[in-house]
């Protein structure tokens, strides 16, 4: 199962870009961004399509790995190294991301499961409390 998600991300990502995200810009009726992480491990940049929303001044993605039982890799990879890229169809931006605290993210796991309800389903699936994490875009100097 996780080599098909693999496989989809390597189709995903050029369809993305070549169509500015009319083609894979929807995943659970969330829009999509291309996130790119920096590999812990090999310092390689890795870019994974997430669903996204907006909140507190930034995008909010979710490491819910469909359900599964370990963080996906870019998680791990941007808790190495926060630094990371998106793209929002044509627009890239730099950004910080940050894992929300419990507080913050009750809140926005109430609003991930009012816009796109399959993800409780993802929580039901694994024992892990899946991550929320919050990109604040940086300012260009």
């Amino acid at each position: 199962m996780k080599a098909f998600f693999r496989l989809d991300f390597s189709v995903a990502t050029p369809l993305y870009r070549l169509t500015g995200g009319r083609i894979g810009g929807k995943v659970q009726g969330l829009p999509v961004l291309l996130l790119t992480t920096t590999g812990r491990k090999t310092g390689k940049r890795r870019v994974t399509p997430v669903g996204y929303f907006e909140a507190d001044g930034g995008y909010v993605v979710v490491a819910s790995n469909a359900g599964f039982d370990n963080h996906p890799g870019w998680y791990h990879n941007l808790k190495h190294n926060p630094r990371v890229m998106f793209e929002i169809r044509s627009k890239r931006a730099s950004a910080r991301a940050e894992t929300v605290g419990h507080d913050l993210r009750a809140r926005l796991w109430a609003r991930l499961t009012e816009l796109a309800p399959g993800y409780g389903a993802y929580q039901k699936r694994t024992t892990r409390e899946i991550p929320i994490v919050l990109l604040h875009p940086e300012a260009k100097a």
